[in-house]
């Protein structure tokens, strides 16, 4: 799955024009960093490359959810609702601007289910946030929908979806805001960061001074800038951004040996009785960074998983339903509100209300999925064996 596997001649290229500049900062230094401004090439890398109006870099993908969230004005007393099954990043990413996360249950989309998402809104509700994981995609016409009918902002997290697509739009723009990861393990990766798309020139805006501290870049002099509102350091720097720029550019090289190596897999898996695939809204869309799969019941997947354990194969496969950092079932920090700075009582009986109910419709999903990754660096034999051990494992546990 991830670029870091591709590493070349190309990264270390865009490196050492930073490095014999010695500017690392993204702003200010004009002179001294000779031309250079890897930031903003890949900013507008990125707006080429996935069909968006504007793009805001980040030191992180979490600093792009909360750099959003601010943008849309989301804070004190606002619910956001999010799915189930997801990275821990994305509830942080709530309770950072004080707001709090409501979970709905996902479908075997393994994304969020627009029928819970309904049930779930409230007067205070103030966004959706989809999260396309495992390189597919949530139902975004159901999802555009329901936010129209309620005027609630729509936020894509599409961190674990880079390249993958929805009816010939790219994941992440679609909503009226939508964030990438680019830490190391991503589809393309900048060692750290992340950025905000959106077509929303007022969001993009605020986005642009929120991760700067509030600084309005309207001046040529960093030191005069003015400052509308408050913001912190989020800030990509050029190092970062010089390894994203090699990778975009290499983004359509990883997608086609991603879809290769899924498509080879996922026939080795398909043979064994029993299994079914998680279901894709749009299957020309997906990214085909995962493969998930599915057993018949929860027993039989713990069975098939703690075989793969033994015969060393379990290595890139995921069962998320133990999985500490995932899904809902381990995050017992969140469900008992375990925080270092003390939030609100108001937020903390809300989010210990809303992370303690019944989530058993995503626990028959999710105790029965396993995801795979896929690797880029798989040769021909090394596929045929992996699929060929994987199915006779998994034939055997059941």
């Amino acid at each position: 799955m991830p670029g870091y596997e591709r590493w070349s001649d190309l990264e270390r290229k865009e490196l050492m024009d930073v490095i014999d500049s010695g500017i690392l900062m993204r702003y200010g230094f004009d002179v001294a960093r000779k031309g250079h401004w890897k930031s903003k090439e890949l900013e507008a890398a990125v707006c080429e490359t996935f069909g968006c109006a504007h793009a805001q870099l980040t030191s992180s993908g979490t600093a792009a959810l909360t750099t959003a969230l601010s943008a849309l004005g989301v804070g004190y007393g606002d619910e956001v609702i999010m799915p189930s099954f997801t990275f821990v990043a994305s509830f942080e990413a709530i309770l950072s601007v004080g707001a709090v996360p409501v979970l709905a249950d996902i479908d075997d989309t393994l994304t969020l289910d627009p029928a819970s998402v309904r049930r779930k809104i409230t007067p205070r509700t103030k966004a959706v946030m989809p999260v396309h994981m495992c390189g597919s995609m949530a139902d975004m016409d159901a999802l555009q929908a329901i936010c129209r009918e309620h005027h609630l902002w729509l936020l894509e997290d599409a961190c674990q979806s880079i390249g993958g697509t929805y009816k010939g739009k790219k994941l992440g723009t679609i909503g009226d805001a939508g964030t990438f990861s680019f830490d190391f393990v991503k589809t393309m990766t900048c060692g750290e960061g992340g950025v905000v798309m959106t077509n929303h020139r007022d969001v993009y805006v605020k986005c642009d001074g929120y991760t700067d501290h509030g600084h309005d870049h309207l001046g040529v002099d960093r030191g005069a800038d003015l400052h509308p509102f408050v913001g912190y350091n989020f800030r990509i720097s050029e190092l970062h951004s010089a390894v994203g720029l090699a990778q975009i550019r290499r983004l359509p090289e990883f997608l086609e040996t991603q879809q290769k190596h899924h498509t080879a897999l996922k026939a080795y898996l398909a043979e064994i009785p029993g299994i079914s695939f998680r279901r894709v809204p749009d299957p020309a869309g997906d990214s085909h960074s995962f493969i998930s799969w599915f057993l018949p019941t929860a027993e039989q997947t713990q069975r098939a998983v703690e075989a793969l354990r033994e015969a060393g194969l379990l290595a890139g496969s995921f069962y998320w339903y133990n999985n500490n950092w995932h899904y809902i079932r381990k995050w017992d920090h969140l469900k008992r509100a375990l925080t270092l700075n003390s939030l609100s009582p108001e937020v903390k009986s809300r989010l210990e209300a809303e992370t303690n109910q019944d989530f058993s419709a995503s626990d028959a999903i999710m105790s029965r999925c396993v995801s795979t990754s896929i690797s880029l660096l798989w040769t021909e034999e090394q596929l045929r064996e992996k699929g060929m051990r994987m199915s006779e494992v998994i034939r055997g546990s059941l």
